[in-house]
């Protein structure tokens, strides 16, 4: 998948979900599911600064720490991509220039790295003026210390915004977007951010990209929807039932799990990249691996379109 305009991507069409280390997953069981994810031709792992920092006794950081460490103890950092984000939340000042520095500098001590190759901006913040978070970013940039820069939860009037400065500056400008979007949920990436990302270029990689475990057939009725990953899941119940049955179908059609299936439908939308998503068995990580190469016919891709979140629309 190397594609020169997008140093920050490679491998197979799929980047690895990093919110689950530290969380759901611990120090021995993440490097396990890695081993699988580089067996299977993955190399995109996106993490953040900020995850796991819900868990209690955590602080930020954790996943970060792990994918670090697996790094190094396997001697494959120039094959990976690495991405991560800072700005969780999108807190005042978040994406100052001084601040953007000196996040960036922690993330690369606790990957064990002199830099990555994705850097996004883990939601926008409005103190911030956007020259200055443009500018901010193109510093780092030019440090050596960031290869190509990405946002995340980005309104499309905000975007473009920082697309024209980015412009009038002469400065690195985004390249890469990742928001919220499955088969069955748009969340964070209403059509006018997908029109925009495709207007300009922009590699999406979208997030939620399983619905959290919904778009893999797991949950059959309201009584599944336990604990925190249950409670996740459940948000995309209300127009997701109905793409179950599909799903199944053409599951059936092509011998892939349903997952596989919603992965392939939402690889094959305009200006997807590359989905993300996660794995906490070697098992799940296969399984995810293969849907990379599974290409839907027309037909089955517009089966699944009718019941997609943009159906009648």
């Amino acid at each position: 998948m190397a594609d020169t305009r997008h140093p920050g991507l490679g491998g197979i069409r799929l980047v690895f979900g990093g919110n689950v280390f530290g969380w759901t997953l611990d120090r021995e069981q993440s490097f396990i599911v890695l081993d699988a994810f580089y067996a299977g031709g993955g190399r995109m792992i996106d993490s953040a600064e900020g995850y796991s920092s819900w868990i209690p006794g955590n602080k930020g950081g954790e996943s970060e720490t792990i994918i670090g460490a697996w790094l190094e103890s396997r001697g494959v950092r120039a094959e990976m991509k690495i991405h991560t984000k800072t700005g969780m939340g999108g807190p005042a000042g978040a994406l100052a220039p001084t601040r953007l520095a000196a996040a960036l500098d922690g993330s690369l001590e606790r990957l064990r790295t002199d830099y990555v190759d994705l850097y996004y901006a883990h939601r926008d913040e409005a103190q911030t003026p956007i020259d200055e978070v443009v500018a901010g970013f193109d510093g780092l940039v030019k440090t050596g210390k960031v290869r190509e820069l990405g946002a995340s939860n980005f309104t499309a009037e905000r975007l473009a915004a920082s697309l024209e400065s980015a412009a009038r500056q002469g400065a690195t400008p985004y390249t890469v977007l990742q928001p919220g979007y499955n088969l069955v949920w748009r969340g964070e990436f209403p059509r006018e951010l997908h029109h925009l990302a495709i207007a300009r270029g922009l590699a999406v990689l979208p997030y939620y990209a399983l619905a959290a475990g919904f778009l893999t057939g797991k949950y059959r009725s309201s009584d599944d929807f336990q604990g925190m990953r249950g409670g996740n899941a459940k948000m995309f119940s209300h127009d997701g039932w109905k793409a179950l049955p599909v799903l199944e179908a053409v599951a059936r059609e092509t011998g892939a799990t349903i997952g596989q299936v919603a992965l392939a439908w939402l690889a094959a939308q305009p200006a997807i990249c590359a989905p993300v998503a996660s794995g906490t068995t070697v098992r799940q990580v296969e399984e995810l691996c293969g849907a990379a190469s599974l290409e839907l016919s027309p037909d089955q891709l517009a089966r699944l379109t009718a019941v997609s979140v943009d159906a009648g629309t």
